[in-house]
């Protein structure tokens, strides 16, 4: 499918989508968002994709949400409409993992959107923050409740406070992000992680990916036994077996993802 604010491509079993709204800085409207999940859920479904990697341009990754699109919406039109919720959300659903490659400015909805990925990989030019307060809103897309998850309250609350930006170095210290690359490195350090990751077996890797998703839902026991019936799930599986046998025998493992 051809798309009006996206690129996307296939590079072997990774899938790469590019936000590509050049002239605002990647700003997020109705019109991305759908086509967005449109393109999650087409890689979702394509059965040879196993890793999702979702970047922007050298300058945003997004900038924000777009704010002429909702300046004049009313409380009744954004409730009706679901506003956020209806497209946003497909992100959630997806299972296969989902990496953020981040350069330049991750802003508002920005940093909201690259928060709901698995990991986030960053330029050291990135900039993230939650600057909603400067425009009379709190942010509305998981700021105020993904923000303190990764980096506590009190770096969530200077942040959504004040609309400060947060530097790449920072991100990392604060546990944000997972990786730093200069910004000429990032997309192709951060293809070659998802390629290394989708040579493991498609089916662990969504199950870490359910498992480690439960640690911020469920109590520790809870969650202990959820990991423990996945753990004990891929016994069931020929990658287990093909895996461990591998090890055993000194050679690379084949797996089949089954």
């Amino acid at each position: 499918m051809t798309y009006t604010t996206l690129l996307t491509e296939e590079q072997g079993a990774v899938g790469l989508i590019r936000l590509n709204r050049p002239a605002v800085l990647n700003a997020l409207n109705d019109t991305l968002m759908d086509e967005l999940g449109h393109a999650l859920t087409a890689f979702e479904q394509q059965a040879e994709i196993r890793v999702i990697v979702l970047t922007g341009s050298d300058k945003a990754f997004a900038a924000g949400a777009d704010i002429a699109a909702m300046r004049d919406l009313s409380f009744m039109q954004a409730y009706q409409t679901d506003f956020i919720t209806r497209n946003w959300e497909t992100l959630k659903r997806i299972r296969k993992p989902v990496l953020a490659a981040v350069a330049g400015f991750a802003l508002g909805g920005g940093c909201e959107l690259a928060m709901m990925c698995d990991v986030i990989y960053a330029a050291d030019n990135a900039k993230f923050g939650q600057p909603e307060v400067k425009l009379g809103v709190l942010p509305g897309a998981g700021g105020t409740q993904r923000l303190p998850r990764a980096v506590g309250k009190a770096k969530a609350m200077d942040l959504c406070f004040t609309g400060r930006m947060l530097t790449a170095q920072e991100a990392e210290q604060a546990g944000l992000v997972a990786r730093l690359f200069p910004a000429a490195e990032l997309l192709p350090e951060t293809l070659k992680i998802a390629q290394q990751m989708a040579a493991y077996p498609l089916q662990t890797l969504m199950m870490i990916k359910e498992s480690i998703q439960r640690a911020y839902e469920l109590p520790l026991q809870e969650g202990l036994l959820y990991e423990r019936r996945l753990f004990q799930a891929c016994f069931a599986t020929h990658d287990q077996k093909e895996g461990m046998s591998a090890f055993l025998e000194k050679r690379p493992a084949q797996f089949k993802h089954e």
